[in-house]
C-alpha cells in the first residue's frame, strides 16, 4: 500500500509542468556518468532507461517532444559542464539550443513505446529508436554544431568486446547496440505484451556482440616503434614552456627512439620568424637520433592568420612536412557566426580572433632505426571525428599521432575523456594512437586499443618511451566506412 502511493505521488508529481521538466534535465544528464571520470560504462547499458520511461509516459507527442529536448539539454550540460569556466552562462544557451535535435526523437520513442504498444510496434523500437538516437549524434558531430564529443558509445572505451565492435561498425556501431539495449529494458519493464520484445532485443545485442568477438578479423602484427613523448606540464609563458621541453628532451639522448612527440602549442612562435628556435629543434634531432613533431601555435610567416600546426623537425631542420589543424574548437578557436554569437566574448573565454584552418590531411614520412614510418597527425579536438583517423589509415599512416592540450580545463573530467578517444580510434582504424599533452593525460594504444605502457597523468613532467606495436591489415570499419 505504502509503494503504492508513493508510486501515486511520483507519477502526479510529474504531471506536473516545472517538477517534470526538473525530472527530464537530470534523467538526460545520467549517460554522462559512463564517460571519465567516473567512468561507470556498465551504466551505459541502462543509463536511457529512465529518460525512455519518462517519454513513453508523456501525454501529449508536444510533451514528448519537450522531454526529448529538455533531456537533450541535460545530456550536453553534463557532458561539457568542464566548459563552464570558460564560457560561463553560454553553455546553457548552446545546451539549450543543440537539446533540440533530440526533440523528433522524443515523439519517435513516444509513439513507439507509448500507450500499450503491440509486439509488432514493440519489435520496430528495438531498430527505429536507436537509429533515431543516430541521426541525432550525427546531426551534432558536425565540426559547426560542436562535433562529436560525447557520443554515447564512447563510455565502452576500455571494455574489449566492444573495442572489437568498434573495428566493425565504428562508435557509431556501439552507439546502436547500447540505445537498442536500453531500449529492449524499458520494453522489460512496461506493460506484458512488450516483454517477449524486450527479451528478443537483449539476445540480439549480445549474440550481435558475440559473433564479432568470435568471427570479426583481427590486425596482423608488424613490429614495433619507440616513441617518445614529452610532457613539459603546467609551465607559465611559450618561452618558458619551450624551455623545459628542450630540456626534457634532452634526456633521452641514448634511449634511441624513433620519434619524439610535443603536445599541442608546444612551439609558440612560427619558426620562419624565429631560426633561433629552429635551429634549437634541429640540434635536438641529432642529439636524441630521432625527428621531433612539434606543434607551432602561431601567427605565419607565409600567409595571413594563426595556424595550429604539426610540424616535422629533423636533424638539418624541418622537413617540409606540415599538417595544419583543419577542425578548429567552436568557441575556442573560432566563433561560429561571428556577427550574430560574437557577444560570447564578453561573457567568456572565447576566441578573440578566429584560428586558419588546414586544407587537407597529411601523412608524414620519419626515418627511424628500422626504416621508414609513415604517422597521421592529428591536433588536440580532431580525434574526436572517426572520419579522420579512418581518412589517415586510408592514406597509408601506420601511426596516428594526436597532439593536444587541455590545460585549461586541468582540474576537470576532460583530460581523461580526451585521452580515451585514443583507444577507439586505434580500434576503429587497427593504427596505434599516441596521445601527446602539455599538461596530460598522456597516453599510447595498440592497435587493439588497448593501453600500451603507464600514461603520464595530470600531475606529471616527464618523458614517457612507448614501444608501440605496429600493425597490418585494414579494419572492416576503414573499409566499409560509416555503413551504420
Amino acid at each position: 500500500m505504502a509503494m503504492t502511493a508513493s508510486f501515486g505521488r511520483g507519477a502526479a508529481l510529474l504531471a506536473r509542468p516545472w517538477p517534470r521538466a526538473a525530472a527530464t534535465v537530470l534523467v538526460g544528464a545520467l549517460p554522462a556518468l559512463t564517460f571519465p571520470v567516473p567512468a561507470w560504462w556498465w551504466f551505459a547499458y541502462v543509463a536511457l532507461v529512465p529518460w525512455l520511461l519518462l517519454i513513453r509516459s508523456a501525454a501529449t507527442a508536444r510533451r514528448a517532444a519537450l522531454d526529448g529536448w529538455l533531456g537533450g539539454a541535460g545530456f550536453l550540460l553534463a557532458v561539457h559542464h568542464w566548459l563552464l569556466p570558460s564560457l560561463h552562462i553560454f553553455i546553457l544557451v548552446l545546451a539549450a539550443l543543440l537539446g533540440v535535435l533530440w526533440a523528433p526523437w522524443g515523439v519517435l520513442v513516444h509513439r513507439l513505446l507509448g500507450g500499450s504498444p503491440g509486439t509488432g510496434r514493440a519489435l520496430a523500437a528495438l531498430v527505429l529508436v536507436p537509429a533515431g538516437w543516430l541521426m541525432v549524434e550525427l546531426a551534432r558531430s558536425w565540426e559547426y554544431l560542436g562535433g562529436p564529443w560525447g557520443m554515447f558509445g564512447a563510455g565502452q572505451w576500455q571494455v574489449a568486446p566492444a573495442l572489437r565492435v568498434v573495428s566493425v561498425g565504428g562508435i557509431w556501431l556501439v552507439s546502436f547496440l547500447l540505445v537498442a539495449l536500453n531500449t529492449s529494458v524499458a520494453l522489460l519493464t512496461g506493460a506484458p505484451r512488450t516483454r517477449v520484445a524486450g527479451v528478443a532485443g537483449v539476445l540480439a545485442c549480445a549474440t550481435a556482440v558475440t559473433s564479432v568477438w568470435l568471427w570479426a578479423p583481427r590486425p596482423r602484427s608488424a613490429g614495433t616503434v619507440r616513441v617518445a613523448v614529452v610532457q613539459p606540464g603546467e609551465v607559465a609563458g611559450a618561452e618558458q614552456r619551450f624551455d623545459r621541453e628542450e630540456l626534457l628532451t634532452r634526456r633521452l639522448v641514448g634511449r634511441r627512439p624513433d620519434l619524439v612527440v610535443w603536445g599541442e602549442s608546444s612551439v609558440g612562435e612560427d619558426l620562419g620568424r624565429r631560426p633561433d628556435l629552429r635551429d634549437r629543434l634541429a640540434a635536438l634531432s641529432r642529439a636524441v637520433g630521432a625527428d621531433l613533431l612539434v606543434n607551432v601555435d602561431a601567427r605565419r610567416s607565409d600567409r595571413p592568420g594563426i595556424f595550429k600546426s604539426s610540424v616535422l623537425v629533423g636533424p638539418g631542420g624541418p622537413t617540409g612536412d606540415r599538417y595544419d589543424k583543419m577542425r578548429l574548437v567552436p568557441f575556442g578557436e573560432y566563433i561560429p557566426a561571428r556577427s550574430v554569437l560574437g557577444w560570447a566574448t564578453s561573457v567568456g573565454k572565447a576566441a578573440g580572433e578566429d584560428r586558419g584552418r588546414g586544407a587537407r590531411q597529411v601523412v608524414m614520412r620519419v626515418p627511424t632505426h628500422h626504416g621508414d614510418l609513415r604517422i597521421g597527425p592529428l591536433v588536440c579536438f580532431e580525434t574526436a571525428f572517426p572520419d579522420m583517423s579512418r581518412h589517415l589509415a586510408r592514406d597509408g599512416a601506420a601511426l596516428i599521432v594526436a597532439q593536444s592540450s587541455t590545460s585549461t580545463f586541468q582540474h576537470s573530467w576532460a583530460p581523461e575523456q580526451h585521452a580515451s578517444l585514443a583507444s577507439l580510434r586505434a580500434a576503429e582504424t587497427w593504427r596505434p594512437m599516441i596521445h601527446a599533452t602539455l599538461t596530460g593525460e598522456t597516453v599510447a594504444t595498440d592497435a587493439h586499443g588497448e593501453r600500451v605502457g603507464a600514461p603520464l597523468g595530470t600531475d606529471r613532467s616527464g618523458v614517457a618511451v612507448y614501444e608501440v606495436p605496429l600493425a597490418a591489415g585494414v579494419s572492416p570499419y576503414v573499409r566499409l566506412g560509416d555503413w551504420v
